[in-house]
């Protein structure tokens, strides 16, 4: 006999379905600098790319499952290749882009069994840094404008958080990088002491499920350029990003590193014992005594 399952319980059923297989994977970041957007997220794979380009200034970057984004950027590549041959390529925005995954994924949601297990950032460069877009896209479809910076995918609030801090205006390349290297490797947030022993487990290792330091063979890094004419996508990778990653980290140094320890105060000499008064309490038996309290002397 079949059952009945209000509308509302099921888009809630598929939303936790789909959070937790985003949650599973390791969080991306996106951030802006003077010149252009920064893209990073741990990746120790070199075929299998979590950033993309799909057109001129565009870019596309997802956490999930990788067959299922990875649909989904052939399909944007597609569509922003038709929109921009039949009409202009100056038609071929982030934001056409991002509505038309909005649908698609709205659609999904709401028609199929299973929801996209997946979380998505399209990100355009523009001529100034005020021109630059980056949305982010869930597997419902919801859409929103990020400026500045977003973290998605895995422990995105904490990651978030970290990137709150570190972000600032017109940073350059070096600094843009090492506020992204410092966001994907914050600790995770303190425990209560009732949190449970595995949880506790958990917490103790890095953030995001990633080593507290990443080098170049575990991350995956790629620029819009603003500065460059027709196709600004570009990965950074081998040498150079290892010249970056230390040059960030050398940076940040001097901020981190602790204060030299001042020399140790001289000790004061002990001050003397002070002599009881006879309005003082006795403090023990006299010297010389056996310790056995004696009966007062007769009068």
């Amino acid at each position: 006999m079949p059952f009945y399952v209000s509308p509302e319980q099921q888009m809630r059923d598929k939303s936790d379905y789909a959070r937790k297989g985003v949650g599973r994977s390791r969080s991306s970041v996106v951030l802006q600098y003077d010149g252009g957007i920064l893209m990073a997220t741990p990746n120790a794979s070199t075929v299998l790319h979590k950033i993309s380009e799909i057109y001129d200034r565009i870019a596309f970057a997802a956490v999930g499952r990788y067959n299922e984004y990875e649909v989904l950027r052939k399909a944007g590549v597609t569509y922003a290749d038709l929109t921009g041959y039949s009409f202009d390529r100056g038609d071929v925005t982030a934001r056409g882009l991002a509505n038309w995954y909005a649908q698609q994924l709205g659609t999904s949601f709401t028609e199929s069994m299973k929801p996209y297990e997946v979380e998505i950032v399209v990100a355009e460069v523009g001529a100034r840094p005020d021109d630059d877009q980056i949305y982010r896209i869930s597997w419902d479809g919801s859409v929103s404008d990020e400026p500045g910076f977003v973290a998605f995918g895995g422990q995105a609030d904490q990651v978030s958080a970290a990137l709150k801090e570190a972000f600032s205006d017109n940073m350059s390349l070096t600094e843009a990088l090492g506020a992204a290297l410092t966001a994907l490797t914050a600790p995770p947030a303190t425990t209560t002491p009732a949190a449970s022993g595995a949880a506790a487990s958990a917490a103790s290792t890095a953030g995001n499920g990633t080593p507290t330091e990443l080098t170049a063979s575990q991350l995956e890094i790629a620029i819009l350029d603003r500065a460059r004419a027709h196709r600004t996508f570009r990965r950074l990778q081998g040498p150079r990003l290892e010249e970056l990653i230390a040059a960030s980290r050398s940076a940040s140094a001097p901020e981190t590193s602790a204060a030299p320890e001042a020399a140790p105060a001289p000790e004061a000499a002990p001050a003397p014992e002070a002599t009881p008064t006879p309005d003082d309490p006795p403090t023990g038996p006299a010297a010389g005594s056996d310790g056995i309290p004696k009966p007062p002397k007769a009068k």
